[in-house]
């Protein structure tokens, strides 16, 4: 049984600091008490997973302002003609962790060695809970290769704490009936995870996590508030945002915000669609070695004999 190799290292690369730029500040956001403080603006860095490519904000790193989150990838935009064959992650495993797939566009085909194996579609959330160690193949989906046009989303890794490292695997995927909607005059937001403005996700959770979905519309600003002892960042996926102190934030860029205080403050003359995620730090060792996130180097050794021995699954079978 052939076994896919992975690469020691390859969760701590991604993302590139920048210096913040400044402007005129129309929306008079200067900072006060309660408001959170920018930490650090990073570029998403370009690269490739199997034949998709990706920019990936953060890998690894800055665990201290992303954790409960480890990995931030953003998939396409990219644009399929119909027949094409399909943009492709090959078999491979993963344990202790919790990819989530969020769809903007297009569609996705999941398989994986939990006999799991669909399409997934706009709008859709897919949580592969590796636990104990699994293995799944990510293409584009059928009616992609059937019709083409827009493929485009994200995959963010989502860490499991201690006590769940080696619970069984499973996969689910959410619609928008277990997900919450705000429509608001100067913004709309869908509530993947958390809660914000009372409106709640109905999925369930390991530790507290949050992850907004946010469009603003044309001069519009917004505070949103946080537990100040929870980690607090922002994807900027399209348009423009002023931040606290007429810091700039511009499209496929990220902003890490200390912890402290609660509202983040936000504005926008031109417009913004963008991902607010954070949660509660987990404050536990976090040992990676590519797709495994263990709390020990025991622990990384033993997700490498399991999966040597067959014990996460057949990647030929899932490849299939």
């Amino acid at each position: 049984m052939k076994r896919r190799t992975f690469i020691k290292g390859s969760a701590i690369i991604g993302g590139t600091v920048v210096y913040p730029m400044l402007l005129n500040g129309n929306s008079g956001m200067f900072g006060g008490s309660g408001n959170r403080k920018v930490h650090r603006v990073m570029n998403a860095d370009r690269t490739k997973v199997g034949t998709l490519p990706i920019l990936r904000a953060f890998a690894g790193n800055h665990l201290d302002y992303v954790s409960p989150y480890v990995l931030f990838d953003e998939f396409g935009p990219v644009e399929l003609a119909a027949g094409n064959d399909p943009l492709r992650v090959d078999a491979h495993p993963h344990a202790g962790v919790i990819p989530t797939t969020y769809f903007l566009k297009g569609t996705g085909h999941h398989k994986d060695s939990l006999d799991y194996d669909f399409q997934i579609g706009k709008g859709d959330f897919m949580m592969f809970s590796s636990g104990s160690g699994a293995i799944h193949m990510e293409e584009t989906g059928q009616k992609m290769y059937e019709e083409g046009g827009a493929y485009h989303g994200f995959q963010i890794w989502l860490n499991m704490p201690a006590k769940y490292k080696f619970a069984d695997p499973t996969t689910s995927v959410h619609q928008d009936d277990k997900m919450g909607i705000i429509e608001k005059d100067n913004y709309s937001a869908k509530i993947i995870l958390g809660e914000l403005d009372g409106v709640k996700s109905q999925i369930e959770l390991l530790s507290p996590a949050f992850y907004y979905h946010i469009k603003l519309k044309e001069n519009g600003r917004l505070d949103i508030p946080t537990n100040p002892q929870h980690n607090a960042f922002i994807y900027l996926i399209d348009g423009k945002l002023e931040l606290e102190g007429r810091k700039k934030l511009k499209a496929n860029q990220i902003v890490f915000y200390e912890r402290g205080e609660s509202n983040i403050n936000i504005f926008s003359e031109c417009g913004a669609e963008m991902l607010v995620l954070g949660g509660q730090p987990l404050n536990e060792p976090v040992f990676s070695y590519g797709p495994f996130v263990m709390n020990s180097e025991e622990e990384i050794r033993l997700c490498m004999s399991n999966y040597q021995a067959g014990k996460m699954g057949n990647p030929d079978l899932v490849n299939r």
